[in-house]
């Protein structure tokens, strides 16, 4: 223990303003992830607090840092539109955390690796483009039926792209300024040469696009009011007279929607999306760590899984490690947990004693940044990356992403997943086996571990080698280690029938290490057609379409 503190207090130089600037990026994130989930903007702000005051002492990674994430705002919103209330979603989030935890102690931190990377990916961006269209009504200032976005992205895509269209048409001038100037200031921030310098460097773009939309604002509202936000599009916290307030303000979860089946659906699905997004960001984080420290995985499924349920008791959104705040605490300079925490003190400040001034923030601004976010998981070049890959990546990922849009997360999810396997199966069946002809003499190579899902390729090279007697077969499995027993019987089956044709056999690996050569016969099927006598000719899974 002294060890740790010392090891701390050794970094606090470097921690505490890393600290901070995760901080000033950690809360227009929060507000504008709540604003996209269409919770109470307060809900995204506990949730930080969660993140940043217990997640970071209770998670193995120095670096990474806990919160809402832009990943469950599609779960959330759809979430709250199905159990109806705020509480029951609360609930849910608290048994989410339940089953995080219980898959940490099973040590399910490995689950991650199972799922291909072209659907991962294709869910990111589908939240990407979700993310877009739900964003633009507030980047536009949307007056027609203002209900935040609980009105807004309903049970079809269709009424959600109406929506979109509608909101183009009841536009607020100054909150199309905001958003706009907000998009170019996130823009240029990320450009080369403002990275470049170190002082720029350090104030972050979410920052200052605020900055710029609250300062515009108050401009508006004193010198030409057709220009100013509505109060209706600021952020709306509430406000603690004193300190001890703060608790007034907590929502808590009802357990009496223990009886409702679809909250265990809902619980499953944050549990499963909330974990895989927190492993990917935690391989992210590890590779950007200087330091190159690994994270123990089934530790991070328990400190998330301790988070979410202490998040859902205190009326906070579901939380997993984010790679944004993370990268960000990174590039800062941070080198322990201690910056993760300071960040979350430094909210614990904002809310208890500056919740007025930061009701001043436009929601215009909170939407710019989410735009940003939203092109950043779903930029055009990711979609000519998997191009470029094949129709093997570019299927799984295209299928994922209309899956989700199309119907949600979950199924989505479930439906890109049977297409990468899809996709896995045909690979391995074309590539498991093959075959080369040289005149009368087949080769028939066993190239990996051969399951039953090859005995139709098998018996499909069987049935191309002629009826000569000169011909001379060789069936090589040096290259696999596990052959299924349904490949064994059809070798068997293919030895035992050659009994009317001087068909000589070699079999090599099959059977054990060592060679076994037998001479036998092959009785072909009638009406068989013998193909062509080339000089050699290679056969592989592809014949016949295969």
């Amino acid at each position: 223990m002294i060890h740790q503190a010392r090891y701390y207090f050794r970094h606090v130089k470097e921690d505490i303003p890393a600290g901070i600037v995760v901080f000033l990026v950690a809360l227009p994130l929060c507000l504008g992830i709540a604003l996209a989930s269409g919770v109470p903007l307060f809900s995204g702000l506990i949730a930080g607090l969660v993140g940043g005051l217990v997640v970071a002492w209770l998670s193995g990674s120095q670096l990474s840092v806990s919160g809402p994430a832009a990943g469950l705002t599609v779960i959330v919103f759809n979430a709250l539109q199905t159990l109806g209330d705020f509480q029951a979603f609360l609930l849910a989030c608290v048994l989410a955390g339940m089953m995080q935890l219980a898959l940490g102690f099973l040590k399910a931190g490995i689950i991650g690796s199972f799922f291909p990377s072209a659907v991962i990916k294709g869910m990111l961006a589908a939240i990407g483009l979700i993310l877009i269209i739900k964003q633009v009504p507030h980047a536009v200032g949307y007056d027609a039926s203002f209900e935040g976005d609980e009105s807004y992205m309903k049970e079809t895509a269709e009424s959600s792209f109406f929506e979109l269209f509608d909101s183009l048409q009841a536009i607020s001038p100054g909150a199309v300024v905001i958003s706009a100037v907000g998009l170019l200031i996130l823009i240029v921030w990320e450009l080369p040469w403002f990275k470049r310098q170190a002082l720029l460097n350090l104030i972050p773009g979410p920052l200052v696009t605020v900055v710029w939309g609250v300062c515009f604002n108050q401009f508006a509202v004193q010198f030409a009011p057709d220009w100013q936000v509505k109060p209706e599009h600021l952020v709306n916290l509430p406000v603690s007279e004193h300190p001890g307030d703060f608790l007034n303000h907590l929502v808590f979860p009802d357990f009496s929607y223990l009886n409702n089946p679809q909250v265990y659906v809902v619980a499953v699905t944050i549990a499963i999306i909330a974990s895989l997004e927190t492993l990917l960001s935690l391989e992210a984080t590890d590779k950007l760590d200087p330091l190159k420290r690994l994270t123990p995985t089934n530790r991070e499924l328990k400190a998330q899984g301790m988070g979410n349920i202490i998040s859902g008791l205190l009326g906070g959104l579901p939380m997993t490690a984010v790679i944004v705040r993370s990268s960000a605490n990174i590039n800062a300079g941070g080198k322990t947990s201690l910056s993760c925490f300071v960040h979350g003190v430094c909210l614990l400040i904002s809310i208890l004693f500056f919740a007025r001034y930061l009701n001043a923030i436009p929601l215009a601004c909170l939407a710019a940044i989410l735009l940003y976010t939203g092109y950043k998981l779903a930029k055009p070049s990711m979609f000519m990356e998997f191009y470029r890959k094949g129709m093997s990546q570019l299927l799984p990922f295209v299928i994922t992403v209309g899956a989700i849009l199309a119907t949600d997360l979950l199924k989505g999810m479930a439906i890109g997943m049977a297409i990468g396997l899809f996709f896995v199966i045909r690979a391995n069946y074309n590539a498991a086996i093959s075959m080369t002809r040289t005149n009368n003499h087949y080769q028939i190579t066993l190239n990996k571990d051969v399951s039953f899902l090859n005995k139709a390729l098998l018996r499909k090279f069987i049935l191309l080698v002629e009826e000569n007697e000169n011909s001379k077969v060789t069936i090589d499995a040096h290259k696999a280690q596990f052959i299924d027993h349904d490949i064994l019987e059809t070798i068997d089956d293919f030895m035992a029938s050659a009994q009317d044709s001087n068909i000589t056999v070699e079999v090599i690996d099959v059977y054990g290490k060592e060679k076994i050569r037998k001479t036998q016969e092959l009785t072909l099927f009638d009406g068989f057609s013998p193909i062509p006598q080339p000089h050699e000719k290679n056969y592989h899974g592809g014949v016949d379409g295969l």
